[in-house]
């Protein structure tokens, strides 16, 4: 019974993911997207865009990573991409972030779940990387469909989008890769992204 309690302790506890509001807009405009609507997705993005992970890549792996990735926000809040001042604490929030919020788990699940978050952030095997790269598409997307929402709020230019998907543009599929890179110039010309 402590077990079951200390995971519904844990599932009570993330419901708080839904008040974490990110930059994003969601695509009707009507409101910013919050990071459990945001983790969602990607699990979709990974789910329905298999085909375009690297080979051998554990599809599912990467659906609990997307579901994950941003827990810690619940305790260290949402840090803007474009944001470098605060990206320079963000380290250190989310590591104190994921001790607090992981540790209501049972040991084992604690283990796998911090595991899945700490690969995910050094994004270095085929699953963190694949990953990495949905959670760069999805606000791309949604950036597109918002006619620029978060970019012109912030006045994000076109070099600024590439730097920060360095693993979208340096890893991904070709294909995928040419359709963001589409999108993106397709943005710069409509006036939703600085060129």
């Amino acid at each position: 019974m402590e077990r079951l309690k200390r995971q519904m302790n844990f599932l009570i506890e993330i419901d708080k993911l839904k008040n974490i509001f990110r930059q994003s807009l969601i695509s009707d405009k009507s409101r910013n997207e919050n990071d459990a609507e945001h983790s969602w997705h990607m699990a979709m993005y990974a789910l329905i865009l298999e085909e375009y992970a690297p080979k051998g890549t554990d599809i599912l792996k990467v659906i609990k990573m997307a579901l994950i990735h941003d827990i810690v926000e619940i305790y260290a809040g949402d840090t803007f991409l474009y944001d470098e001042e605060l990206t320079k604490s963000k380290e250190k929030r989310e590591k104190e972030a994921a001790e607090k919020i992981y540790s209501l788990l049972p040991d084992e699940q604690c283990r796998e779940v911090k595991s899945l978050w700490e690969e995910f952030e050094k994004k270095q095997t085929k699953e963190a990387i694949f990953c990495s790269t949905i959670d760069r598409v999805q606000p791309i997307i949604l950036n597109y469909l918002t006619e620029g929402g978060t970019w012109k709020k912030h006045n994000v230019k076109k070099d600024m989008v590439l730097k920060k998907g360095y693993l979208v543009f340096e890893k991904a599929d070709e294909r995928l890769k040419q359709y963001l890179l589409n999108i993106i110039d397709e943005s710069v010309k409509l006036g939703y992204l600085l060129p």
